[in-house]
């Protein structure tokens, strides 16, 4: 298990920490394998009744890399599929999880906040899809969860603007189960997840199959067409004028080509 990746069990909760604090815990291949290899042994464990995801350092997580992602924007396959797949584990998980934001959740970091069952943000954690500022699409099942938790009316205004959401207006949206202080982040998300923990296993199993089940019907609709425009945007100049403007910490130049 690498060190960017850490786990740890007590009292039938895992703690899954994402531990790059000064890349903001930035997701990238290492880190991705890390998550996918973690949460398939986490399934196999009896101990485990539930899961709290946490980011090191003051930052939930920042999104891919922007390095890795700058090189691989060129490649034939698609750089955000092992991205999709990891979430798609953590959601599909039998044990409930709980994200524990205490600063930014952006890009991908968002979307790993939205894949866990439940979220519960300090009052100085943000939330953001600057997708646009990147000149970048969001993958159509990313932005199917983000519609299915907010809503569409929410979801334009996360994926349209780019802006950061506070805590404070995530939780009037429904992005957020809790809003607490920053001192008592840990020990409400930690009460939350041992409520979980101490309810019988095949309950929390089943209850959580059922509503997998509710919602599955969603993995029918056909999306190819929008994976291909997400596609030519990735390999777009507006794309990687993005990618060295974010890194260059500098306002992009959009052409729209």
């Amino acid at each position: 298990m690498t060190d960017e990746v850490l786990c740890a069990v007590a009292d039938g909760v895992a703690t899954v920490t994402l531990n790059r604090p000064a890349k903001r815990n930035a997701l990238n291949s290492v880190v991705l394998e890390g998550l996918s290899a973690l949460f398939a042994r986490l399934e196999e464990d009896p101990a485990v009744r539930a899961v709290v995801v946490r980011g090191a350092g003051p930052a939930f997580c920042a999104g891919m890399d922007l390095r890795e992602l700058g090189a691989q924007q060129q490649r034939s396959d698609d750089p955000e599929s092992p991205v999709v797949k990891v979430f798609e584990r953590i959601e599909r998980s039998r044990h409930p999880t709980i994200a524990m934001v205490q600063g930014d959740a952006y890009a991908g970091g968002c979307e790993l906040a939205l894949h866990c069952d439940l979220r519960v943000a300090a009052e100085v954690a943000r939330f953001a899809m600057p997708l646009a500022r990147l000149g970048l699409v969001v993958p159509f099942t990313l932005g199917q969860k983000m519609i299915e938790i907010v809503g569409p009316a929410f979801a334009r205004q996360i994926l349209f603007t780019g802006q950061p959401v506070g805590a404070r207006r995530a939780y009037e949206m429904g992005m957020v189960h809790e809003v607490v202080p920053a001192a008592d982040l840990e020990a409400a998300t930690y009460d939350l997840a041992r409520a979980i923990a101490a309810n019988a296993p095949q309950s929390l199993r089943g209850m959580k199959a059922a509503i997998q089940r509710a919602i599955s019907g969603r993995e029918q609709i056909e999306h190819k067409d929008l994976d291909d425009i997400a596609r030519r945007a990735r390999r777009s100049e507006d794309a990687r004028e993005g990618v060295r403007a974010m890194l260059e910490k500098r306002a992009p130049v959009f052409r729209g080509a």
